[in-house]
């Protein structure tokens, strides 16, 4: 059986969600904004995981945006737009709430619709090829407020009015420069970087890395102090066996064996 246009596999604490669907350079369909939810879902609650990449098959694309011949059928009317927008809206919530942390590893096209969920995860990593824009002043469609956010939180309320007022067509170095993207390297290099990344982060206490994901989007929507759930999650890990490991592996001069998932 070949693979649908959305897959994920799961390889050493890493579940990797593909976009595949390279002959229209990732444009994303109606069901596979519904896959993609699908897959972030599945790695949340797959203790064999614990950091989700999205990325693409072809060097050509990580998507170009929404499959817009689509629009005359799924976006022909204001009630089925408004349907429509609950999706990327969904996945956004979900990569935001989601436990483990998410990088999206970019080549090629990122625009749109691709760029928002880019966006949506907590780490950008891309190489030399890699173009950005945000087109719906292209198109004469509004953007969600949570979308919107996650751009203005990333770059800043000028930037954010740049890409979204002009739709222009960035590169790789001032989309970093704009804080777009965390890093840009070499094509060659990026699968490799972007891995050794994420597994460093899966070798971590996973208890103060979903708490840290946690107490950050916290201070973005707002908070200066601790909620209830954040005082039982420190609770919580003064009494894990994590803490005792990493006290020990330290004054033994060892690398930890971190157990929580």
């Amino acid at each position: 059986m070949g693979k649908g246009y959305v897959y994920l596999q799961v390889h050493d604490e890493i579940g990797t969600i593909f976009i595949n669907r390279p002959k229209k350079r990732n444009a994303l369909t109606v069901d596979m904004w519904r896959q993609l939810i699908s897959h972030v879902e599945q790695c949340d609650n797959d203790k064999n995981v614990k950091v989700i990449i999205i990325r693409s098959t072809t060097n050509e694309a990580f998507s170009a945006g929404a499959d817009i011949s689509e629009f005359a059928t799924v976006r022909n009317s204001i009630e089925s737009v408004m349907e429509f927008n609950k999706l990327p809206m969904t996945l956004e919530k979900r990569l935001a709430n989601c436990s483990k942390p998410s990088i999206a590893m970019i080549s090629g096209f990122c625009i749109g619709g691709g760029c928002e969920i880019a966006i949506a995860c907590d780490f950008r990593f891309a190489d030399f090829t890699s173009k950005f824009a945000i087109t719906p002043a292209k198109l004469g469609i509004v953007y969600n407020t949570p979308g919107t956010k996650n751009l203005v939180d990333l770059v800043g309320p000028s930037n954010a009015k740049d890409l979204l007022f002009t739709g222009r067509m960035i590169n790789a170095e001032e989309a970093r420069e704009m804080g777009l993207i965390n890093k840009v390297v070499s094509h060659d290099n990026l699968e490799r970087i972007t891995y050794e990344f994420a597994t460093q982060i899966a070798n971590n206490a996973q208890l103060t890395v979903r708490s840290s994901k946690k107490i950050i989007t916290d201070i973005l929507h707002g908070a200066t102090e601790d909620s209830e759930e954040v005082v039982e999650l420190i609770k919580e890990s003064i009494d894990s066996s994590d803490y005792k490991e990493g006290v020990a592996a330290f004054l033994q001069k060892r690398k930890p064996n971190f157990t929580y998932r």
